[in-house]
């Protein structure tokens, strides 16, 4: 797939919900990839995010020096229309602040999600830069936290199973409903079939606004 289609896709996503796309995978019998509620917006009028997904895998690791090398050359890698994903269970403090996430976007990075912390929440919203974390922290990763590896599968907690395994390359949405993570090998699918369910949905709206009721909007377009 080339740029041009990769961001084509990316802005499909963006006109949909994370609601049908979930309906989409169940109906297509590929359930269990919404990430757990625990994952939340910062600020919490960030809005959607979408893009492909950019792995970084970490660990709690006491260590001395003034920063951690590897993360800096994880963050170098990312990609036009990627969205980098944080793992590695850290508790209690924040995996990146204010100046990775411009640089990020410097790189045309489209957003981060985060099993873990973040800081500097005002002055990331001001670069228009959205995040979906696990919690909010000041405290920083350096001697504390260190990145491992990335571009590899991660997993972060789910919705409807302990753990949904993240790609490299699959594509993650998140919105206000919360966030999902769409295989790479049904990307296109998925996105179709959710476009199909959403103008069905606007037209439903519509009839209902003009007056029609519950049981005759379900008998005309059936359950959605």
């Amino acid at each position: 797939m080339s740029t041009v289609e990769r961001e084509a896709i990316r802005q499909r996503y963006l006109k949909i919900d994370t609601a049908t796309v979930a309906d989409v995978l169940d109906n297509l019998g590929a359930p269990d990839h919404g990430l757990a509620s625990i994952f939340a917006p910062y600020p919490a009028d960030c809005g959607k995010m979408a893009g492909w997904a950019y792995t970084i895998r970490g660990e709690m690791a006491s260590y001395a020096g003034g920063g951690d090398p590897d993360k800096m050359k994880a963050v170098d890698g990312v990609k036009a229309g990627e969205l980098t994903v944080w793992s590695g269970n850290g508790e209690g403090i924040c995996y990146f602040g204010e100046l990775i996430a411009l640089g990020m976007k410097m790189h045309g990075c489209v957003g981060a999600l985060i099993d873990g912390g973040i800081r500097d929440i005002n002055w990331i919203a001001q670069q228009k830069f959205p995040v979906y974390a696990r919690y909010r922290t000041p405290v920083q990763s350096i001697g504390r936290w260190r990145v491992t590896a990335w571009q590899v599968p991660v997993e972060l907690p789910g919705a409807t199973k302990a753990r949904v395994t993240v790609n490299p390359g699959d594509l993650v949405f998140a919105d206000v409903d919360g966030a999902i993570v769409v295989p790479a090998a049904i990307c296109e699918r998925v996105l179709a079939e959710a476009e199909r369910l959403t103008t069905t949905e606007i037209n439903i709206r519509k009839d209902l606004d003009a007056g029609a009721t519950l049981e005759e909007v379900l008998k005309k377009y059936g359950h959605v």
